[in-house]
């Protein structure tokens, strides 16, 4: 645990009242996102395209990256971007949850020390000053508009470094160009937008977009899968849709080509992590 943090860990009781907090937020489009499970999730492969803060309030989540992390309930851990990350979302004997908040490059840009080079991820506690910051976040959310997202993301970081996890500063380094191609493949992610429009966006030619793809040892396809699947996999973890309605969403033409290509990446079916949501007969989250 970070030795700078200004008060104490947050009890069980308060992180409870934070899932009853998340869980009563109300509207489909929010400035967080919720992830549970009551079994065991194991997923190979999981694109971060974007800094993205975990807080883990029930359960542990476990990370494999170039070493193995556990962050247990009560703690944060803060990814930068990564093409891929095997994860196991771990229930506590009822659940796991954990709420999660992905923030934009340009959060970062009044931060200090961006030029050194980027970490993978920092972790901490979830302090009772950040737990009171994350509980105003959540309700300011049921009011507030999209354009002051970046105003509240950015406040969290600047409590971050308060506390002393000045890490921070160092997930979000200078954009590469795959990172870029990314973000223009996820702003529409049903159509299959051609090389000639991403190099036009990106005011270069193709070849030379290929040639800089080819350098990142990535091609455009598989971007294109990594948005899609990236994003099937948030919606299976954050909606009900019927699978076949996600495949489309993503981009798919059917079900079983998006399932088939989920399982390649993730290791597991789309129907099956959406069992690890589901109690089985006779189960109950209530003690």
């Amino acid at each position: 645990m970070n030795q700078l943090e200004d008060d104490q860990c947050t009890p069980t009781h308060r992180l409870y009242e934070l899932i009853t907090l998340a869980n009563a937020a109300k509207g489909d489009n929010l400035p967080f996102a919720i992830y549970s499970a009551v079994h065991e999730q194991q997923l190979l492969n999981v694109p971060i395209s974007q800094p993205l803060l975990i807080f883990v309030l029930g359960g542990c989540k476990s990370l494999q990256a170039k070493e193995q992390t556990l962050c247990k309930a009560g703690e944060f851990i803060f990814l930068g971007s990564s093409p891929n990350i095997n994860m196991r979302n771990i229930p506590d004997g009822q659940h796991y949850y954990a709420l999660l908040i992905e923030f934009e490059s340009s959060d970062f840009d009044d931060l200090p020390s961006r030029s050194k080079p980027p970490l993978e991820f920092t972790r901490g506690a979830i302090s009772q000053s950040l737990a009171t910051a994350l509980q105003q976040f959540i309700e300011w959310s049921q009011c507030a508009p999209p354009a002051l997202w970046a105003s509240r993301r950015r406040e969290i970081l600047h409590l971050l470094m308060h506390l002393g996890h000045t890490d921070v500063a160092r997930l979000a380094g200078n954009q590469t160009v795959s990172q870029q191609v990314h973000k223009l493949i996820s702003k529409n992610l049903s159509a299959d937008i051609s090389a000639e429009i991403i190099a036009s966006a990106l005011a270069m030619s193709e070849a030379t977009l290929r040639r800089k793809l080819n350098a990142e040892n990535v091609s455009l396809q598989q971007l294109k899968d990594q948005a899609r699947l990236g994003y099937g996999l948030h919606l299976l973890q954050t909606t009900e849709w019927p699978i076949i309605q996600i495949a489309e969403h993503c981009g798919y033409q059917s079900q079983s080509r998006f399932s088939s290509r989920f399982k390649q990446r993730f290791g597991l079916t789309p129907s099956a992590l959406r069992q690890t949501r589901m109690l089985e007969k006779g189960e109950s989250l209530i003690d």
